[in-house]
């Protein structure tokens, strides 16, 4: 194999110490949780839901009013 010529020139040093340059790895730490919903999520839903069950209260309370009215002015029919 031909051997490559290379633009630097390694060089030791005869006095000291010698460092050598580390690949960098990669290096594992805890897996952080992080919750399925966001909390600005959960307020929004929260929100929605009590919107949902006033609308239903009022629409029951609608109803409710509108039944007794219902009985009052209806009159029974008489068939002949």
């Amino acid at each position: 194999m031909p051997e490559v010529k290379s633009m630097f020139r390694e060089v030791l040093p005869k006095q000291g110490q010698l460092s050598v340059e580390d690949v960098p790895t990669m290096v594992l730490c805890k897996p952080k949780l992080l919750p399925l919903k966001s909390v600005t999520l959960e307020k929004l839903e929260k929100m929605q839901q009590e919107a949902q069950e006033l609308i239903r209260q009022q629409e029951l309370a609608l109803k409710q009013q509108q039944q007794p009215e219902r009985t009052e002015t209806s009159s029974p029919r008489q068939y002949q």
